[in-house]
């Protein structure tokens, strides 16, 4: 049995695919807000595939724990390097396991959330992504934005104690404007029809409550694009730990387990620059041998 971390992927079976790629070279290019199952099966994954041919190394991923829940992610994340392993279940009972190492920092903002502002206003953040569930979005009944949430609120009487990813977004934002640093593209992921027109709408909704100048610059100047994403991704369970350890060998705090379908497709409206995704390097088929 092999305990999953950056020392020990030498270590692991050669059934098991691990980054072929240096993750020491790899610069954070993303932060993403929400690190659950689904960015660990999907986003991460395409990066992954993109760094194995060589690609996007200056587009290594921040992931952020937003909630006080997320702290058992960042431990995992701690004590395994910012490693995970995918496992794909195929319907015929054949099981693909690889070790991703797109993600090369993790950060949980309830203890520090200036330095998750301090990260997506760095000017080598050109992307910030989300996953932060359709009901991340604060949308009241009457489609607008919900200007009585007490978290809201919280983070505009209490600047320097963000909670929200509307606080902590729009604060980066506000100071790469003041800097002279050029907005990041907020990319959602979430399974939300016109998820960019929507993540638009909120952004610039709790902008202008700091106030409406702020708002008008977040809707107009700040891209938003929207993207359709599709990837079974359960819950991992107490199972999945043991199957991976017993078919794999290999120990993970954490592990994702999804099917072998995945797709993602994605506005092109990135001012500041994208990974080359659309390239067959982010195609990963059943017969492809891992990479080591």
């Amino acid at each position: 049995m092999t305990l999953l971390s950056g020392a020990t992927l030498d270590r692991l079976p050669r059934s098991v695919g691990v980054p072929g790629y240096d993750r020491g070279a790899v610069r954070v290019g993303i932060v993403h807000l929400g690190v659950g199952g689904f960015h660990r099966s999907h986003q991460a994954v395409y990066l992954d595939r993109l760094m194995n041919a060589g690609a996007a190394l200056d587009w290594g991923i921040c992931g952020v724990g937003v909630l006080p829940a997320d702290r058992r992610m960042a431990q995992v994340m701690a004590e395994q390097d910012c490693l995970w392993t995918v496992v794909v279940r195929h319907p015929d009972g054949f099981l693909e396991a690889r070790v991703v190492g797109s993600m090369v920092e993790y950060l949980l903002a309830p203890d520090d959330p200036d330095t998750v502002v301090e990260r997506m206003a760095d000017p080598r953040v050109r992307i910030v992504s989300l996953t932060i569930t359709e009901g991340g979005y604060n949308i009241s009944a009457d489609g607008g934005f919900d200007v009585t949430d007490p978290a809201v609120l919280a983070d505009l009487a209490s600047p320097s104690a963000l909670t929200t990813a509307f606080g902590l977004v729009t604060e980066a934002l506000v100071r790469r404007r003041e800097r002279g640093v050029p907005p990041f593209t907020v990319m959602s992921c979430d399974n939300v029809p016109g998820n960019g027109d929507v993540a638009r709408r909120s952004f610039a909704a709790y902008a202008a409550l700091r106030g409406p100048a702020l708002g008008e610059w977040v809707a107009a100047e700040v891209a938003f694009p929207n993207s359709m994403v599709d990837r079974i991704t359960p819950a991992t369970n107490d199972d999945d730990r043991a199957e991976l350890a017993d078919r794999f060998g290999v120990e993970d705090g954490w592990p994702v387990v999804c099917e072998p379908f995945s797709q993602w497709v994605l506005e092109d409206g990135f001012p500041g620059g994208r990974p080359r995704w659309r390239t067959p390097a982010c195609r990963w088929s059943r017969t492809s041998p891992p990479t080591s």
